[in-house]
């Protein structure tokens, strides 16, 4: 049955979008269903930069909001990829680009030629190219913008101006300007809340987005499965630093390693939203901040130092209640999958809500997604890195799933059915998202893709030439395109 009244506990990018999204639903499917959102202008964000993956576009265009005013009002940039400095080894590079050429040239075996060419696999992506210009995804033709490629790229904002710009966009949504103070609970969950002003709203759904408070989801009982012995870092130092006058922006995150943990770099228009996430068992906190310090050449101001308790909630989904976002998980921001997860957690809850098995479906899903996200971020830390207390313990520590993955991609390159499909189609941890990473950090069989390709020379010679097509057109399409930040300037 759907809610006649949800209630959604906490703005920002989680609410915001929770709001947009579950209006959208149920305008389409006609539920009549009345939308609260209870946030406080007293609660503050910390607001140093997020990354989204390209599902927040697809959002965007779904809910048929101006791409153009998204990113002149939110001072966005674009994202194509992230950059990985010194995780291999110091002085190594390597970039993920989010795009996947598979999907233009099906039944050939683009990444294992690069391979066993002793290429990057990234060189046939034509994100790759773009990034390696600087340059925006359109070029600029008679005054018409002209898309360079196919693919969804993706953004970096600061996240009160974006959840500003969302709330702005959200209509026939009722807003209270309150705190919770207290929950009331009956036998099916939530049945009010009582907020600091004496009010008491009802309702018969709730979403807790108040981030790591779980205002909602804690009075419920929500159990907390942590993954400190999965994930090795458990602090994190946000900090600012100003974007120079005349500089490009790099349309890419920067995850860059350090002898502790690593760097954090979001580009938005006006500023670089920054952090140190580490481990306080090889470091302290002043420590971090002069290795920071150090490796920028100049001095920070860091907003806070955040304890990390890298995790998820046993069931996201108790009761008539569902936590979203930072409530329901959290892990260190290294593939941005906090805002991904949230997206594609609402196109679940949109599906279930009201079915028989929804909350059991959901709260699968959900787990396994977090699990899965868990995984691919502890990939990143297989490294030849020793040159610190922190490498070595981490290179002891590696779980036995990931040892057991990489075994397997040491016989042949990930396949799509090393990846279970995820409930009702939606966007997922696939092989073109693992395959730069394992390329980047060497963890990819050369002689074992040579052996692959030399099963079919057909193939192997049709691959070769869709691969340099693909490079050439991408180098000339990037020529073409806008300066990435010139273009951002224009909107």
């Amino acid at each position: 049955m759907a809610p006649r009244h949800l209630v959604i506990v906490g703005g920002g990018t989680a609410g915001w979008l929770a709001a947009l999204m579950l209006a959208d639903v149920a305008g389409r499917k006609g539920w009549g269903t009345k939308i609260t959102v209870i946030e406080s202008s007293k609660i503050g964000t910390i607001g140093v930069g997020e990354g989204s993956t390209a599902v927040f576009r697809q959002m965007l265009k779904h809910l048929a909001l101006d791409e153009a005013e998204f990113l002149r009002e939110s001072g966005a940039t674009i994202k194509y990829a992230i950059r990985h400095r010194d995780w291999r080894r110091v002085g190594h590079s390597y970039d993920g680009p989010i795009d996947d050429p598979s999907l233009l040239t099906p039944g050939l075996a683009l990444d294992t030629y690069a391979v066993a060419a002793g290429r990057p696999v990234a060189e046939a992506h034509v994100f790759q190219h773009l990034l390696n210009a600087n340059r925006a995804p359109v070029a600029i033709k008679d005054g018409r913008s002209i898309p360079a490629s196919p693919f969804h790229h993706a953004f970096h904002f600061d996240q009160a101006r974006a959840g500003a710009w969302l709330r702005k966009k959200a209509k026939g949504i009722s807003v209270i300007d309150d705190q919770v103070r207290s929950v009331e609970t009956g036998e099916g969950g939530i049945t009010a809340l009582v907020l600091d002003s004496g009010a008491r709203v009802e309702g018969d759904f709730f979403l807790d987005c108040t981030g790591f408070r779980r205002a909602l989801i804690g009075p419920l009982g929500a159990d907390w499965l942590s993954y400190a012995h999965m994930l090795p870092v458990n602090r994190a130092m946000p900090f600012w630093v100003d974007l120079k006058d005349g500089v490009e922006i790099a349309p890419c995150t920067t995850a860059w390693a350090q002898k502790n943990g690593w760097i954090w770099q979001i580009p938005t228009q006006d500023r670089y939203g920054m952090g140190y996430v580490y481990s306080d068992a090889h470091t302290t906190p002043d420590q971090a901040k002069a290795e920071v310090e150090a490796a920028l050449g100049h001095e920070i101001h860091p907003r806070n130092d955040i304890a990390i308790d890298a995790g998820r909630l046993k069931s996201a989904w108790i009761g008539n209640c569902v936590a979203l976002g930072l409530s329901s998980s959290f892990l260190e921001p290294l593939e941005a999958t906090s805002i991904h997860g949230t997206i594609v957690q609402l196109m679940l809850l949109a599906e279930w809500l009201g079915h028989p098995t929804g909350q059991v479906l959901y709260n699968a899903a959900v787990a396994r997604q977090v699990d899965d996200f868990r995984d691919f971020i502890r990939l990143h830390y297989v490294s030849e890195r020793r040159d610190s207390p922190f490498w070595r313990d981490v290179a002891e520590s590696h779980p036995q799933n990931v040892r057991d993955r990489l075994a397997l991609w040491q016989t042949r390159l990930p396949q799509a059915q090393d990846f279970d499909p995820f409930p009702l189609g939606l966007p997922h941890l696939q092989g073109q998202l693992y395959t730069p990473v394992l390329d980047g950090l060497g963890l990819l069989n050369r002689a074992a893709a040579k052996a692959e390709m030399e099963t079919s020379p057909a193939l192997r010679d049709k691959t070769r030439m869709a691969h340099a097509s693909l490079v050439r057109d991408y180098t000339r399409a990037a020529s073409q395109c806008a300066p990435h930040r010139a273009w951002l300037g224009s909107l």
